[in-house]
Parts: structure tokens; sequence; C-alpha cells
């Protein structure tokens, strides 16, 4: 027997949750061919890899992406590919870039995804030249993909491509008929063309970049939930996802999803919200909204799955630029202003300082941040000697109050200021209950946005260390092979893609791990350019030890610590997955 690959002695896991077992694989024309009890010849294939105390399993699957304008410049995406993700989703929290021209697509892109304007919107107007669905998929049908692409058609992309984008943020706008007509046309295209489903945003903190509407909330927020079910019975007719986001800050409106999804008298709609997060601000969240999905799906025969991320959610930052700051009026109102010097200004006025300390010191109310600036770290500053400190230290050092020091040592050095904080996740007993939650889907990684704020490219390997941790502990979670199909296997049953599962005659897409590289690396963070987009540094992770050997389409695309050069040049490795 001849095959392309040949990946002996390995642990393997097909992706069904069933038991692993110690076996031989042959891959041949990019599918599993053989799966052999005895070892195949050094002779049966050009490549041959020994996979000895290895783990063999599907390539990882991250369902939650921004990597919507990287993928244009600098398709091989790698910094998923060296963490054994092999397939990943674009177009999440309504922002698509497919529909609308480019300077809509880079307004309605960069400020919420905190990746740069003025690298995103030249490389659309060059780009671009796709505007339909059929387009862009016609598009990522020749570009040298890494990793396999799915994609939601976007509602903000939606309502900006119909009604323009100045009036699809006047609140005062209400479509007509014809144009209620127009989007459920783009929704109906768009899932012909083999897109996952719709993505929504209803948190008004997500702006626009740009000089025309900055900080307008993203269109989607502007929608009458009238709109939402006449693009949900679309998605209901033909078994699609709404991948959505309540309004984060209240959460009240998520029991507008949860009663969109029931299926009492009707099929249910499958719904993916964010995010099931053990946040600092509410410890009582984690605790009650997955068991309350669970019961919905239960007694309702709802279809609903909250996003849940499986690690600790660790932010950084530079100065003030964080999306935090836009939950509340003091926080929008500086990062409204581009302008260095007329920030500052803003920043120096003791009107608006007192305004920043009434946010500041709101205990009770709803919220994301914990506003706690005894929670922070300064990792770097031109200023030495509070390097290390928290902000609350330097205020005590100083005599001022926590708020006040902030906002001094971000006017006295701006982006040269860079701290960091917890937002979720810290508590590992809980994030262990998070992730066997059966009211979750493991995603929600946010892969290729706020790309100085978090990295969180290796979630899928954070997620199999918490699990084997925990075994090793004599407390444990769930079994590795559970913990592998919920990294792969549910995730692409639930979207409906052919991906996810290693069984005989589907496709080659191989993560080979080393359990021994699953330790405290994997929660490191490091800086690296960012190609395709002038070299910007982007937080990434550096845990090769962990991921031997990755295979797309059984094109080896990572081995040995090195990136294939073929990945991202040539076409062969990654494809789009049309969802049904």
């Amino acid at each position: 027997m001849h095959f392309d690959v040949v990946i002996n002695h390995g642990r393997f896991f097909d992706g069904t949750g069933g038991p692993a077992r110690d076996v031989h694989l042959g891959i041949r024309d990019g599918k599993l061919a053989a799966i052999a009890s005895d070892a195949f010849a050094v002779d049966a294939a050009p490549v041959v890899i020994d996979a000895h105390e290895r783990w063999v399993m599907p390539g990882f699957i991250d369902t939650h992406t921004h990597y919507d304008a990287e993928l244009i410049a600098a398709p091989g995406l790698t910094e998923s590919l060296r963490h054994g993700v092999t397939t990943v989703t674009v177009g999440s929290c309504s922002i698509s870039m497919v529909l609308s021209e480019p300077e809509d697509c880079a307004d309605l892109f960069t400020r919420v995804e905190s990746v740069p304007r003025d690298q995103v919107l030249p490389l659309l107007r060059e780009r671009k030249h796709w505007s339909s669905p059929g387009e862009w998929v016609d598009f990522l049908g020749n570009h040298p993909l890494g990793p396999n692409i799915t994609s939601f058609i976007g509602h903000s992309d939606i309502r900006a491509r119909t009604l323009g984008l100045g009036r699809a943020v006047d609140r005062n706008v209400r479509p007509d008929d014809a144009e209620l007509a127009r989007m459920e046309g783009h929704v109906e295209e768009a899932l012909d063309a083999g897109m996952l489903g719709l993505s929504t945003m209803t948190t008004k903190w997500d702006k626009l970049d740009g000089a025309r509407f900055r900080s307008a909330s993203l269109p989607s927020t502007y929608a009458r939930w009238s709109e939402f079910r006449r693009l949900n019975r679309i998605l209901r007719r033909r078994g699609r996802v709404h991948q959505g986001a309540p309004n984060i800050v209240t959460k009240y409106n998520m029991f507008l999803f949860f009663g969109q999804s029931m299926g009492v008298f009707r099929p249910p709609l499958k719904t993916t919200l964010i995010s099931l997060m053990d946040v600092k601000s509410n410890r009582l969240l984690a605790r009650t909204i997955g068991k309350l999905a669970t019961a919905i799906n239960t007694v309702f025969d709802a279809d609903f799955r909250w996003q849940a991320l499986p690690n600790r959610f660790d932010l950084y930052a530079d100065g003030m630029d964080l999306v935090i700051f836009e939950e509340f009026g003091a926080g929008q109102a500086a990062l409204h202003l581009k302008d260095a010097l007329e920030r500052n200004h803003l920043l120096a006025d003791e009107d608006y300082r007192r305004w920043f300390r009434r946010d500041y010191e709101k205990r009770f109310g709803p919220r994301v941040w914990h506003r706690d600036f005894r929670d922070s770290r300064i990792l770097g500053c031109p200023d030495a000697d509070v390097v290390g400190k928290s902000f609350a230290e330097v205020a005590e050092q100083r005599g001022l109050h926590p708020v006040d020091a902030f906002l001094d040592l971000v006017m006295a050095h701006g982006n040269a200021l860079r701290w960091y904080t917890v937002i979720a996740n810290d508590d590992e007993r809980v994030l262990e209950k998070i992730i066997a939650d059966r009211g979750a889907l493991i995603g929600f990684a946010d892969s290729g946005a706020h790309i100085r704020n978090m990295a969180f490219y290796n979630s899928p390997l954070r997620m199999l260390k918490l699990v084997r941790d925990a075994e090793r502990r004599g407390a444990p979670v769930m079994t590795v092979e559970k913990a592998v199909w919920r990294l792969t296997g549910e995730l692409a049953d639930w979207y409906g893609i052919d991906a996810g599962h290693l069984r005989l005659g589907d496709r080659a897409d191989i993560a080979v791990v080393n359990p021994e590289g699953l330790d405290a690396s994997l929660e490191g963070y490091h800086e690296a350019p960012m190609p395709g987009l002038g070299g910007i540094r982007r937080l990434v992770n550096r845990n090769d030890r962990a991921v031997d050997t990755v295979l797309v389409n059984g094109r080896v695309a990572w081995h040995d610590g090195e990136i294939s050069p073929e990945v991202g040049r040539d076409t062969g490795f990654g494809r789009f997955l049309a969802a049904g």
C-alpha cells in the first residue's frame, strides 16, 4: 500500500468521543485511507511521522474569530495552525467583509476588533473585488488558505449594504418592506453559497471607526426585534445558525434570544451567543446562565448554546486603548477622540475626572470590567518607578484617587504605558464546570482581534491541559476523549460542517499533540509581527512543544516547530467548507 503520509504509533482520538486506540494511520489524496493495527513500513509513504507517546486527533475548530482582514492579507493564518487549529470561522459579531464597500467594511471592523484602520482600509481598497456571498466564496476558492474557512454573513454588513452606513446607524430609520426583503435576499444568497448563517450584535459598546460616523454603535444594534425575527425565519426554515451577542452590559435581552430558539410548535432555531464566562464583576453569572440554557433546551425544545472560552481571560492594554472602557460614558468619551492632544485635554479636565470617578465607583449595576484598579499590574512604562505596581498602589504612593493616578499616567505616557488585568475565568474549579456545561459550545477565542490585548490562539490546548490536570489530581472533569470531541466533532456536527472527525474517508485534518507539552508554557504571552498588515506587533502564544505536526487536507502544514513554506502561498491546504 502506498500513502502520501503515514502516522505510526499514535494514540488515536477520532473526534466522536469514543475510546482512544493505539493505531497507525495512512493518508492518501487528502483523506484518511487506512487505520491499521500494525505499523506501516517506512517506505509506505514519502512522509512517515512517528507519533510514539503522542495524541493523534482531528484538527481543532475555532468557531469565533475575527480573521476577516488577516485572511485577505496573509491567508496562512499560521498563529492558529501552529496550535493545531485546522478550521476557523469568520464573519462573527455582525461584521463580515462580504457585501459592503471597503470604507464601510473598515469602519465596521477596525475599532471594534482593535486592528489598525490605516492597515485594513488600503488592503480592502486594493484587494476587495467581491460584493456578494458567491463572489466571496469564489475568492476563497482561489486563495492560498492555511486552515479551512467557514463564515457567517454579518447583520451589520447587510444593513450597511441595504440602507447605506449612515441610515443603518440612525435610530430614527426603520427599514421599509422593500428594504427588509433585500436583507432577506442577502441572507438567502449567503446560505445558498454555504455560509453558516447570520451573525448579529446587540451590545452597544461596539463602535464604528473612521470620521464619517465615528462612535456610532454597529448597525446591527439599531435593528428592532421584528427585523431579527424576519431574518430568523429564514435560518429556522433552512436549519442554519444565528450567532449573536446579547447586550453584554445589561444582559436582559438574552431572553429574547432564548425565545427565538425555542421549538415549541415549530422547528428550533440553532442559536449561539457570547459568552459563558466566570466574570469577576458578577460571580453568579456563570453559575446560572449555563443551567438556564440547558433547561430551555430540555423543556422548550430549543437548540441554544453559549460560547465558552476554556481558559483564563487575561487582558493587556496600551494606555487607554481597551474595549472595556466602551462600557461606560466617560470611557466612551475618551475613546471617541483619536488625537492624543485632544484626548489629553479631556483627561486633564476636572469635570471629566469626576465623571470617570462616578462611573468607576458604581459598585452595582451591569458591567463586564470589575472596575478595580487594585486588580491591575503595570508591565511597562518610561517611569520605571511604577512598573510592577497596580494603579491603586501608585495612587496610594502619590496621595491620589486610583482614577487620577491612572489618568495621569495615560496623559504622561500614552501607549507606552503597558498594563494587565484578568477579567474572567480565574478560578479553575469554576472553569472546569463551564467546559463541561451541556448548554455551552467551546469557542470565543476571538482570534485575529484585539491584537494588543489578548491571545487565545491556543485555547484548545489549554482546555486539554485543564482536563488532564484534573485527571491527574484524581478529580476528573471529563475524559480526554470527550474533551477532544468537544473541541472537534461536537462543533462540526452542531454547525453542520464537514470537519472534526477522523473516520475512513474523512478529510485528513489532523493534529499530533505531545501531552507532555501541555504545561505552564501554554499560559505564556509573547509578541510577534502580524504578517500582511504592516508588521504590527501583536500578542501571540509560543508553546511549540505541545503540537508536533498539523496536517490540513492531508498536507503537512506544521512540523517540528516550523510552518511549511507552501502554507499561505499555495492552494491545496485549507478550503471553504460549506454548511449543510
